[in-house]
């Protein structure tokens, strides 16, 4: 077994190669709107690292959101069409479920127990949320929301991932899993520890740029 697993689903672009039994290549790149340039090089690194080509691949796993459109797009169209040239097994995992995964991973080896939250950045002063248990099963979401409404839902429960980093003091901050890694997905997967989803973006509200309705003339 060979597994490619990305995740384009943040800013943090990630990516992993697995054989089965260990992480064999890792890569990253950071760019908000830089997913589209940085991925490729991230595979090819990544797949240098493992000493493997493309046509050894046998799975591809993708992080499908929620996020932003244009990085999602990237990241879920690659990994389609790398399941459709090489004929390879394709798995698609939330994203948030990838840092609950990392989140749980962490737990295991500290005090820390009990549901958590994960939240990324959703923009416009807004976050992508879900809440999980002790076990990182999900129980909730994925959502959006703006921070204080999130709050005040779950005011008790401890919160993970870039948009609780962000907005530190409105949101109970608790740990340093920030992003999706490709690592911790490639794991999750290969363990069946997952809910797998189709390859198709979690946008969870339309994109920002909007085709514009010209009205005909009287």
């Amino acid at each position: 077994m060979l597994l490619l697993a990305f995740d384009t689903a943040t800013p943090a672009i990630t990516v992993a190669v697995h054989d089965g039994e260990r992480l064999v290549g890792e890569a990253f790149g950071e760019g908000a709107m830089a997913h589209g340039e940085l991925l490729a090089p991230a595979i090819r690194e990544a797949l240098a690292q493992a000493g493997a080509t493309m046509s050894d691949l046998t799975d591809v796993a993708v992080g499908v959101g929620p996020g932003p459109f244009t990085g999602l797009r990237v990241g879920v169209v690659t990994a389609l069409t790398l399941g459709s040239t090489l004929g390879i097994t394709t798995h698609g995992v939330c994203s948030l479920d990838i840092i609950a995964a990392d989140v749980s991973f962490r737990r295991a080896q500290g005090p820390e127990s009990g549901e958590f939250l994960v939240a990324t950045d959703a923009r416009r002063k807004e976050v992508y949320w879900a809440r999980y248990g002790a076990d990182h099963a999900r129980l909730d979401g994925p959502h959006v929301a703006t921070p204080a409404d999130l709050a005040h839902q779950h005011p008790e429960l401890p919160a993970y991932g870039r948009g609780a980093e962000l907005y530190d003091g409105v949101l109970r901050l608790a740990g340093t899993v920030r992003d999706p890694r490709a690592a911790a997905l490639a794991d999750a997967v290969i363990a069946g520890r997952v809910v797998e989803l189709p390859l198709e973006p979690l946008y969870l509200r339309r994109p920002d740029a909007q085709p514009q309705v010209i009205s005909p003339r009287a």
